[in-house]
């Protein structure tokens, strides 16, 4: 047995308490082990408050560069005002998505993928880029990174956006409906 969901949320910072709710309520029904639950939920409320941060329309100014909107601009009922999680619980792992329409990550270098090495409590040195201790912000896709197994940041393609995307494999409690057999 599998559960699958997706919901579509609006920027704002209500919607994050909101998904990190509804992920947690279908977890704790599954039987997921309450350890794992919490790092998911930690992992998506990072993911949302991005796309409630991030995830909007930009402008293209004159010299190349991206500048925000106004948040008054922007019509809550367009796909910039909107961002999309989806969850999949299926046998022994959990993805989750984050999807926005706001400018997307840079795309020197690709797509950013890290797999967390068992054991090693650090992610690949090739992908870690933490911000500076006294930084205010800028912590959330290290810390995605150290909550689950496998993390895939992207653009959407053929359109603007970013996606964010991660896995963890689930531990079950013993009453747990869908644990695997």
């Amino acid at each position: 047995m599998s559960i699958w969901w997706s919901l579509h949320l609006r920027r704002d910072a209500a919607s994050v308490p909101l998904a990190r709710r509804f992920l947690l309520g279908t977890m704790e029904s599954a039987g997921v082990d309450p350890d794992i639950s919490f790092d998911l939920s930690l992992a998506l409320s990072e993911a949302c408050a991005n796309a409630v941060e991030h995830g909007g329309e930009y402008d293209a100014t004159s010299d190349g560069t991206w500048k925000d909107r106004d948040a008054w601009e922007e019509p809550s009922a367009t796909a910039s005002g909107q961002y999309r999680v989806t969850a999949y619980l299926d046998g022994e792992k959990c993805r989750i998505e984050v999807a926005d329409s706001g400018p997307g990550f840079p795309t020197r270098g690709g797509p950013r993928t890290s797999e967390r090495q068992p054991g090693s409590g650090l992610p690949d040195p090739q992908y870690a880029s933490y911000p500076p201790v006294t930084a205010e912000e800028g912590r959330g896709l290290c810390l995605i990174e150290q909550l689950a197994d496998h993390v895939h940041f992207g653009n959407r393609p053929g359109c603007a956006g970013a996606v964010v995307s991660f896995d963890k494999v689930l531990k079950w409690r013993k009453d747990a409906l869908l644990m695997v057999s």
